[in-house]
């Protein structure tokens, strides 16, 4: 025989071999398998661990009990992938030391009072288990064998008849096995989802706050949203309006002031007051300006009148005319100079006391011109409300006699706006005078708005006066570029709101 046949003969696998044989004596041509891969071997990389039992390891004798206080302890943190790898080699790593291990510590139920779930360690997951309540099947294989069974399985489904196999603690499907069945029902996974944690404590918070009542269902229709129309308006900010107009309830109080503080002053009063801001009014309107500057304007005058800075008589139309400049700085793309109000002032101020005067008030406020005012609000409100023109040019009329009076001070900006808006609907005889979307955009109810309806209707009837002092207002909303709104009849006012008026 020649050599090198010999020993490739002498390299062939035994089943290639006998697969040969077996196909020679068939008369089919022979099936040659090789196999050229290695098996691995121990690497050290095993960790220890309780494997699936056979039926009959379980009768092991006692002195197998040295291999398992000789096993292997690791002490590292459990974390997914180490606990993993722990299931994983409890498959395949001692079978009979665990065995000897749980035939040593015989279990009884008086003495484990938690659930099995709970003693798992592969199990723990910080959470409180429930005990539950084992079977008379689980009791009968537990006193034979000492095997702990898994939650809602019976004997029959712990053992596997063809295998004779016994699921571990810490075998992967026993493990889903207990999770499934923690609450002690076989085959049913009981899923409990409810509302989250977050949105109870939100809607708790907003029952505690007013804002919902938590007991009652809203019947009602929704309210229709006002911003429908400008959504691809990029300058309307429909995502942010109604959080920019929470804000602005929430801040405009900071920018109040007391309803009193003129009396901290010596020599102004509330009627010098009301001439300094009827005659700027009369100024705004002649250089032109945006609305929004002339009621910042009055709302730098009385913080600052309120902040305890003593102003002289002679002094007070300085400081009118130095808070509509910065309002126009603040506003106005184009704000009027520094000479034009020194000529409106007919030379009565320089231009130094006018610079000495802003850097002063400026400071005093400590440059806090950011704040919520009428304006800002009366536009939302007349949008809810949706109002024409001659509806906006009223309301505006009734908001602008409420800046030029010293009374109406006590008032917050958003109530200002609200009762114009309810005053301008009732002077125009318009049904509803206070809708639900009035009602939810405003804050306010019709009675809330009731004391200050009826002080705006008051100064409607005598701006029209012929005795009247301070025409500037009634003059300006009379022309008709302004729809002469003031020429309209006030509205009427109940009987018994008269009365208390007049009393």
């Amino acid at each position: 025989m020649h050599p090198a046949k010999d020993n490739e003969n002498k390299r062939e696998d035994p089943k290639a071999a006998a697969c040969k044989g077996g196909a020679a004596g068939n008369g089919k041509a022979p099936m040659v398998v090789s196999n050229n891969r290695r098996t691995l071997g121990d690497i050290s990389n095993l960790v220890g661990g309780l494997p699936i039992l056979p039926a009959q390891a379980i009768t092991a004798k006692a002195e197998t009990s040295n291999a398992v206080k000789n096993a292997l302890v690791v002490e590292r943190p459990v974390t997914r992938s180490f606990g993993a790898q722990l299931a994983s080699n409890h498959v395949h790593n001692q079978p009979l030391a665990a065995a000897a291990l749980l035939a040593s510590e015989p279990t009884r139920e008086s003495d484990n009072p938690k659930s099995e779930l709970d003693n798992d360690p592969l199990c723990a997951c910080g959470t409180k288990q429930k005990r539950t309540t084992k079977s008379k099947d689980e009791n009968a294989l537990q006193g034979k064998t000492n095997v702990p069974i898994p939650l809602g399985q019976n004997a029959a489904t712990a053992v596997d008849s063809k295998s004779s196999i016994i699921m571990p603690p810490g075998h992967p499907a026993r493990m889903k096995a207990l999770l499934n069945n923690r609450n002690g029902k076989t085959g049913v996974q009981r899923e409990r989802r409810g509302q989250t944690l977050t949105a109870t404590l939100t809607a708790r918070s907003e029952a505690a706050c007013g804002v919902i009542e938590s007991n009652k269902v809203d019947t009602e229709e929704p309210i229709p949203s006002i911003d429908d129309a400008e959504i691809g308006n990029p300058l309307a900010v429909v995502d942010y309006v109604e959080d920019i107009y929470s804000f602005y309830r929430k801040s405009e109080m900071q920018s109040c002031v007391a309803p009193d503080y003129m009396s901290s002053q010596a020599e102004i009063n509330d009627k010098m007051r009301a001439i300094l801001i009827d005659w700027l009014i009369e100024v705004h309107l002649k250089f032109k300006l945006m609305p929004e500057t002339l009621f910042l304007t009055t709302n730098v005058i009385d913080r600052y009148l309120s902040m305890g800075s003593v102003v002289a008589r002679k002094n007070l139309q300085l400081v009118g005319m130095t808070a509509m400049l910065v309002a126009a700085k603040y506003e106005e793309i184009w704000a009027p100079e520094i000479q034009d109000f020194v000529f409106i002032s007919d030379n009565a101020y320089t231009k130094q006391q006018i610079l000495d005067m802003e850097k002063l008030m400026l400071n005093t406020l400590r440059f806090n011109l950011t704040v919520p005012t009428p304006y800002v609000f009366i536009v939302r409100f007349l949008k809810a409300a949706a109002s024409d023109k001659q509806m906006d040019m009223l309301a505006f009329f009734l908001v602008e006699l409420s800046l030029v009076n010293y009374i109406m001070v006590k008032f917050p900006p958003s109530m200002l706006a609200a009762a114009a808006v309810y005053t301008a609907q009732c002077t125009l005889q318009r049904s509803p005078s206070w809708s639900r979307a009035l009602r939810h955009h405003s804050g306010y109810t019709e009675a809330q708005l009731k004391d200050c309806a009826i002080l705006m209707v008051s100064l409607h009837q005598k701006a029209g006066e012929e005795n009247q002092p301070l025409t500037v207002v009634h003059r300006k909303y009379s022309h008709s570029k302004f729809y002469s709104v003031a020429t309209l009849t006030p509205a009427t006012l109940p009987t018994d709101d008269c009365e208390s008026l007049k009393s």
